[in-house]
């Protein structure tokens, strides 16, 4: 298999011709099977183009002091330089960078239960200390040299990596039960579990990090299903059925424990996650050595690359087992919980484990079952209200007002429209929009101080009281924006300065920014060149909306967050003016669909035509507010339905951009 699927054709036909032969004249069904595994392996040796290998840029980082970050730093330039295109996704399973992981990417696992395997995670810890036994035996060392020889390479691999908690976590447990094999000593895996929770707690602050909790949470949900199978289902089932079904009990406790955490901090729980897992963990199971070993001959640059195709065709399953759990409808649902439907949910957590684990399960099972019900009537929990998510541009004039409506019912304001004398858009417009359909404002964000975008903002900030303001503290501005901070003053709304990488998570939409940086504002005299860049994200569909950003800030963008820009909707920049919207910028973005806010009959002749035809050239669909008013963008995470001048369309292929 390793030498079709990389790509040494003669190697695969040749010892499929000779499996075939041998069981066809031998009659063995198991044979038989092997031939066709290698039949197909060299079917994708000859079919399969080699991915190519040439262009992974790792970031520029400050130079690397203590030992292991220096050796760190040079595995990650050997997976460039080993696995090319695939390099993001090997440097995330190998070494714990996700760095160069695509932001889609991650929303991808995220929706589809697998974000777990794409970190470091004890399994890739398990899958890699059973891989270096199992190498130390095919060497003909004895049971006692290759169990501790796997574990002191597995924890130097750890080590190497950083240890992270869950790694960690893992290199602990496995530990235990080496130590007990040894001795020939049975061990309560509850025990082991144990143990293994508390290795990384030698520094405390670990205990807060929800890698390292989701990581013990998991595992004792896996402790708790084995106990299950083995008290109450292993008997009753076996055979290549039961090992399935096995896998498909212990995928649905892990999800059903991890649950409550998942939803308290991302405000998502995956539905799909339990059948995610089960399909895609033999494959990371298969593919996690072949990485590892790729990694160990890095040196010797042929047999490297040898590896580094022969486990494409599986990550290429990995990422393509996410994409399509991710793109079932209904795959996640966003959930808004409060303090005491948290614990409730944690406690039917809790009798969940307590249930697997016991001889008599009727008594927490019950206990369970009660917490579910007073957490689902309880009012203050709530699931999805609505289809999806809804961004709405409003019609306020010449100016900007974006609202994005959760599907819990709640709001992140962006730009509040412009003022006038006696009257202000936040006060005529923004007001009555979100009060006519209920719910609360969580956020305010202000791209710049201009006042067609801050006019309104001391209005909505009085009225709704969010809890937070977020600014790009441009120096100066006008009155309505010195206005629009006395008023978060006055109302007690903190005050927080946007910098690149700061987000915003409300019912599973994330608001990230990816600009101004205050080392690019250092000396501009423009507000517009310091507009407040904003990328929103729910599943895999992705909204940029940029302020007043002009070609100089375009080109900043360019320069440090260009694989962040892809985007389905873009708001186009200063109102579709000439200066912004260079043809690389727009290239980068490659929107669907693209919103002018602009007013009619402008006097600045807003917007241009050479932005116009520029949409035009990329194929996005362009919806001007002077013509079309408020514009209403839905998303369920995978499709897009537009709304505006009273009619409603979606668009005509999937957002993915599959």
């Amino acid at each position: 298999m390793l030498a079709g699927f990389g790509g040494f054709a003669w190697i695969a036909v040749l010892a499929a011709s000779i499996a075939f032969v041998a069981a066809l004249c031998r009659a063995r069904t198991e044979r038989s099977a092997l031939a066709l595994i290698f039949a197909a392996a060299a079917i994708l040796a000859v079919t399969t183009e080699p991915p190519e290998r040439p262009t992974a840029h790792p970031r520029k980082r400050e130079p690397p002091t203590d030992i292991l970050t220096r050796v760190r730093a040079r595995a990650a330039r050997s997976i460039d330089r080993t696995f090319g295109d695939d390099a993001p996704l090997a440097r995330a399973l190998l070494i714990a960078d996700q760095h160069q992981v695509p932001t889609e990417m991650r929303d991808r696992y995220a929706a589809a239960g697998l974000i777990h395997m794409l970190s470091i995670s004890g399994l890739h810890v398990a899958v890699i200390a059973a891989a270096m036994e199992l190498l130390f035996q095919v060497a003909r060392m004895s049971r006692r040299v290759s169990l501790l020889g796997a574990f002191i390479a597995t924890g130097i691999y750890v080590a190497v990596i950083g240890a992270p908690p869950p790694a960690l976590r893992s290199a602990g447990m496995m530990g235990v039960a080496m130590a007990s094999r040894l001795s020939q000593r049975p061990t309560s895996p509850w025990a082991a579990w144990a143990l293994g929770a508390f290795v990384p707690l030698v520094q405390p602050r670990i205990a807060v990090d929800v890698g390292y909790q989701l990581s013990v949470l998991g595992m004792c949900a896996l402790v708790a299903a084995g106990s299950l199978w083995r008290r109450h289902l292993g008997r009753r089932l076996d055979g290549w059925k039961g090992k399935i079904t096995r896998e498909l009990v212990t995928s649905i406790v892990a999800c059903a424990v991890t649950a409550p955490l998942v939803a308290w901090v991302f405000g998502r729980v995956s539905l799909i996650a339990p059948l995610s897992n089960l399909v895609a963990a033999p494959v990371i199971t298969l593919a996690q050595p072949i990485l590892f070993l790729a990694l160990l001959v890095s040196p010797l640059g042929a047999l490297a690359r040898f590896f580094a195709q022969a486990v494409h065709p599986l990550l290429f399953a990995f990422d393509w087992i996410a994409w399509a759990a991710a793109s079932t409808p209904g795959a996640a649902i966003t959930v808004t919980t409060t303090l005491v439907t948290a614990l409730l949910a944690a406690l039917a957590a809790v009798a969940l484990v307590v249930a697997c684990a016991s001889r008599y399960p009727a008594r927490p099972a019950i206990v369970g079952l009660a917490a579910l019900a007073t957490m689902v009537m309880f009012p203050a929990f709530s699931l999805s209200n609505s289809d999806g998510v809804e961004v709405h541009f409003l019609d306020v004039g010449q100016g900007d007002a974006i609202l994005i409506r959760t599907n819990g019912g709640h709001w992140v304001l962006l730009d509040a429209g412009p003022a006038w004398r006696g009257g202000d858009a936040g006060r005529t417009t923004v007001l009555p929009y979100i009060l006519r359909r209920g719910g609360s404002l969580e956020a305010f964000v202000l791209s710049h101080p201009h006042t067609d975008h801050v006019g309104g903002a001391a209005s909505v900030l009085t009225a709704m009281r969010p809890h937070a303001y977020w600014d790009a503290a441009f120096a100066g501005g006008s009155e309505a924006y010195i206005a629009s901070l006395a008023a978060a003053r006055k109302q007690g709304i903190e005050w927080h300065r946007v910098h690149p990488g700061d987000s915003i998570l409300v019912d599973g939409v994330s608001v990230s920014f990816l600009a101004p940086d205050s080392a690019w504002t250092v000396g501009l005299k423009d507000p517009n060149l310091a507009s407040t860049i904003a990328l929103v994200r729910y599943g895999m569909v992705r909204f940029l909306l940029v302020g007043d950003a002009e070609r100089a800030e375009e080109d900043w963008l360019l320069a440090e967050h260009r694989t962040e820009l892809r985007a389905q909707v873009l708001k186009v920049g200063h109102h579709g003016s000439s200066t912004s919207s260079s043809d690389a910028f727009l290239d980068a973005v490659h929107p669907d669909v693209a919103v002018i806010s602009v007013g009619a009959g402008n006097m600045y002749g807003h917007p241009s035509n050479d932005v116009l035809h520029a949409l035009s050239r990329i194929g996005a669909e362009v919806l001007r507010t002077d013509e079309a008013g408020t514009v209403i963008v839905r998303t369920d995470g995978v499709r897009i339905e537009i709304e505006a001048r009273g009619e409603k369309w979606e668009l005509g292929h999937d957002s993915s951009g599959r």
